[in-house]
């Protein structure tokens, strides 16, 4: 079965960075668009970034500029390099297969940023 398991998350201060991982197994993964969504509280979850099979990547406009995806194939990993980070992008960050209504999420990783 398809499993999607998040790491990385964590508390930083206002400007600093983290870097979270998305290690998928039970998937050819080589060949999907990998996805990461967030949810803060009191809202919906959002698409953050995705990257395709040959590693065309987009962001959310809130992102841009701060965020990077990228994956590693051999490693079945996808990641999530998040720099200048800011209070609003406090929220459960998810790895996602398939889009807003696939069955395939990882558990999430919980991301804080406060001073």
């Amino acid at each position: 079965q398809v499993q999607l398991v998040e790491s990385g998350g964590g508390l930083v201060q206002p400007g600093g960075s983290l870097r979270l991982s998305c290690a998928a197994s039970g998937v050819i993964f080589s060949i999907y668009t990998m996805n990461w969504y967030r949810q803060a509280p009191g809202k919906q979850r959002e698409l953050v970034a995705r990257i395709t099979s040959s590693s065309n990547t987009n962001y959310a406009d809130s992102v841009k500029g701060r965020f990077t995806i990228s994956r590693d194939n051999a490693k079945n990993t996808v990641y999530l390099q998040m720099n200048s980070l800011k209070a609003e992008d406090t929220a459960v960050y998810y790895c996602n297969i398939g889009g807003p209504r696939s069955d395939y999420w990882g558990q999430g990783t919980q991301v804080t940023v406060s001073s």
